[in-house]
Order: C-alpha cells, then sequence, then structure tokens
C-alpha cells in the first residue's frame, strides 16, 4: 500500500484560498492540529487556511471552532506571531459559546501567518511535493527558549540548522515522519519542534471511461483522489466528459503497460463493458502489484473473464473484487460508484470489506 491515509495533512482542500491569496500578495493564516486527545473531529497534522477577510479552506470541526479560529486568525495575520489555541470540548467546559459540542475530547491547534515575507511556507513546499506526487515533511517550531530560534519557524528538509546544535537531528526527523507518514514531536529541552508530513492523495486508474465512469471520477475528485482515465475508444477517451480527472488516455488495452506505470497506481478498477478488452486489462494487471483491483460486472462474467486468463488468474485471486463494490443497495450509476469508491476507500483506510454488490451491468 503506497499511502497511509492516517495522515491529517491534506493540502488538496486549501489550494484554492492559498493561490487566491498569493496573487493578491495577501498573507493568512495556517491552521495546524499539533495535540489531541479524546474524540476530536480531526487529529494531530489535519490543517486549514483562514484568510484576513475570515474565509476560510479546510475544516477542524464540524463548523463548531471555525468562527473562533477566525478571530484569532486575524490577530496572527495581523502581528506575524504564532498563537497555540487549545479547545477542551468535554465536561463541563463543553459550553463552547452555548453550542455545547458534546465531543469529549480536546484539540490544541498552532496558527501560522503565511506570506510573502517567508516565501509562503510551508505551504509552498508542500504544494511543489504535491504536483511532483512526492513524499515531504516540514517541521514548525512549536515552543523555545533558544533566543535565536523563535516560536513559529518553519524548517524544510533542504535547510541547514547550524545555529542550533540540538537541531542536528532534523533531517532524519524529516525524512522518517516523511516516509512514515505520520507526524511526530521533537524535544530537545531547549525546543519543541511539530513535524508535519504530507498526505499524497491515492490515485486511481479507472479502465473505461462509459457513462458510469463519470460519477466515479466526480466522487473520488471530491476526495482529493487522482484519477486516471483510460479507454481505447474515441467517443469515451475525451477530456471534457471528465473535466475532474487528472488525465484522460486514449490508447488500445494492449498498450496499458507501455503507456501508463502501473505500479504509480493505488487502486484500478475494470470497466469497459468489452470483454475481450476487460480481458486485456486483466492480464496487463496480473503483472503488477496495484493492491485494489476491482472488475464491472455480474459474477458470470466473472468467471468467463478468469476462465480465458488461464494461468495468471492466479496473480489477481487474491486482490480482485468481482463484481466490485460495497454491497450499499441501488443500481444507478451514481448507486454502484459510490460503492466502488467506498469499497476502495474502506482498502485504502485498511478496513474490512463487507459484502459484494452484484451488477445488473454486464
Amino acid at each position: 500500500m503506497k499511502h497511509n491515509l492516517t495522515v491529517e495533512a491534506q493540502l488538496t482542500p486549501l489550494l484554492p484560498l492559498f493561490e487566491r491569496e498569493r496573487a493578491a500578495a495577501r498573507a493568512f493564516a495556517l491552521a495546524v492540529v499539533v495535540r489531541t486527545s479524546g474524540s476530536t473531529y480531526r487529529k494531530p497534522g489535519a490543517l486549514m487556511a483562514i484568510a484576513a477577510d475570515g474565509s476560510y479552506a479546510g475544516l477542524l470541526s464540524g463548523g463548531c471552532l471555525e468562527t473562533d479560529l477566525r478571530e484569532h486568525a486575524r490577530s496572527v495575520i495581523a502581528t506575524g506571531e504564532p498563537r497555540t489555541v487549545t479547545y477542551n470540548t468535554g465536561g463541563s467546559d463543553d459550553a463552547l459559546w452555548g453550542l455545547g459540542v458534546g465531543c469529549e475530547g480536546a484539540m490544541s491547534i498552532l496558527l501560522l501567518r503565511v506570506g510573502p515575507e517567508d516565501g509562503w511556507q510551508p505551504v509552498d513546499h508542500l504544494e511543489k511535493a504535491l504536483s511532483d506526487h512526492r513524499r515531504t515533511a516540514v517541521a514548525i517550531l512549536v515552543e523555545s527558549r533558544a533566543g535565536a530560534l523563535a516560536p513559529g519557524r518553519v524548517l524544510l528538509p533542504d535547510q541547514s540548522l547550524a545555529e542550533a546544535p540540538p537541531l542536528d537531528e532534523t533531517a532524519s526527523l524529516l525524512e522518517r515522519v516523511a516516509q512514515s507518514g505520520q507526524p511526530e514531536w521533537l524535544d530537545t529541552g531547549v525546543l519543541k519542534l511539530f513535524a508535519l508530513p504530507l498526505a499524497l492523495p491515492p490515485r486511481l486508474l479507472l479502465l473505461g471511461g462509459g457513462p458510469d465512469a463519470l460519477p466515479i471520477v466526480d466522487l473520488a475528485a471530491r476526495l482529493g483522489w487522482k484519477v486516471t482515465v483510460y479507454d481505447h475508444r474515441p467517443s469515451y477517451a475525451r477530456r471534457e466528459h471528465f473535466p475532474a480527472a487528472a488525465r484522460v488516455v486514449l490508447a488500445r488495452p494492449e498498450e496499458l503497460v507501455r503507456t501508463l506505470d502501473l505500479d504509480s497506481f493505488d487502486a484500478a478498477v475494470v470497466m469497459s463493458h468489452h470483454l475481450p478488452s476487460d480481458l486485456e486489462y486483466l492480464r496487463a494487471l496480473a503483472t503488477v502489484h496495484i493492491g485494489y483491483l476491482g472488475l464491472l460486472g455480474p459474477p458470470h462474467r466473472r468467471d468467463k473473464l478468469l476462465e480465458d486468463l488461464g494461468g495468471d488468474v492466479e496473480a489477481l485471486r487474491r486482490r480482485l473484487r468481482a463484481p466490485v463494490g460495497l454491497n450499499l443497495g441501488g443500481r444507478s450509476p451514481e448507486s454502484i460508484a459510490l460503492s466502488i469508491v467506498a469499497e476502495i476507500h474502506a482498502h485504502l483506510y485498511r478496513r474490512e470489506r463487507t459484502e459484494l454488490v452484484e451488477h445488473v451491468a454486464s
């Protein structure tokens, strides 16, 4: 599995606001969840961007904390001074502005000013890594007793900290966090750093670009996934049909292995509704190590394809979900799309699969 989706630092929802404020050269506040206890809506590493006008992107609660956070963010933007805000939504203190959240948890959120004077860091670095689909991590100085290093300083993987010998291990910390996908604290006794990994979005390959692929692309894109649609039919493999897809490829099934780096995908769904094409797709997928493989269609169609695969079937058997999708009910393309995306989501989050849905479509 290429992605650890317990990572909370999902940048994609923040990018429209970031790009808007950067284009206008306006600083904004980045909110980072650094500690939680008990039941909380988000966990350490979750991000939110808040503009000076009060608009924001990303959620750290169900909407109950964001109003107060905006007030703190305005101060951070105006002064440039970072601020840590703690909310306790448990016990008698949970009369939070009269809302009574009742989550029985606590959350500490660090607010940083991000603007042109600091090169828009750490968001600029994370955005570039996201564009390259490259693992990375950044560290934020949360507490400091060293006069030369003020809280709020952002440390990137390629930065030297010669002026702070206790932080010689920062480079190895960031490399470890980037690979593990888990945020970590570093406490030297003088400095406290929070290391934050970037959550790379899953990559989904749809082998078939018929009308029923559109709701899958839309749902996956809403989750921030990167979807590639592949089809051999010019009338289907059209960019304008899939505006939310990262890529639309027109090529023959037998060219799949040469056209795409299949091992870069986290999940693939075979859904061309064309038996010979689906057979070629399954044969190609048997040669790679994609952890989730789905096949659209009823059991008798699956059995025919697996029989025709011959010896290649063993390489697919443990990974293939056929019929693809959770048994959520409903027969519409949208319902089937929801069942497919839900099953892939469960796989990526390492949740057990429940009942399969049997599709009427062949």
